[in-house]
């Protein structure tokens, strides 16, 4: 299962240098209803391709909106020339379903 959105980058307040893109809560709503084996704090394992970076890691549900929460790690940033509140597209492929 496959999801392309575009959302800002935002660095989170409680742990600095951590950035996400949030998955919209449509998106976020059609992952959560995939069945799957369960795994520890709602994560869930993805690829996702920005740009010309491809990476796999995890999303996790943020706990307030539910909406998935992708980290965009320093390298990925800085090879694609992200800065917070940039839009970033964002193409993810759900893994291991």
């Amino acid at each position: 299962m496959d999801f392309t959105f575009t959302a800002p980058l935002w660095e989170w307040e409680s742990r600095a240098a951590w950035y996400f893109v949030s998955v919209p809560e449509e998106e976020s709503a059609d992952i959560r209803e995939v069945p799957r084996m369960p795994s520890g704090f709602g994560a869930v394992r993805v690829r996702v391709t920005v740009g010309t970076s491809t990476w796999e890691t995890s999303i996790f549900p943020e706990s307030a909106t539910g909406v998935y929460m992708l980290p965009v790690k320093k390298a990925v940033r800085v090879a694609e020339g992200f800065d917070d509140g940039d839009p970033v597209t964002v193409h993810l492929e759900l893994v291991d379903l």
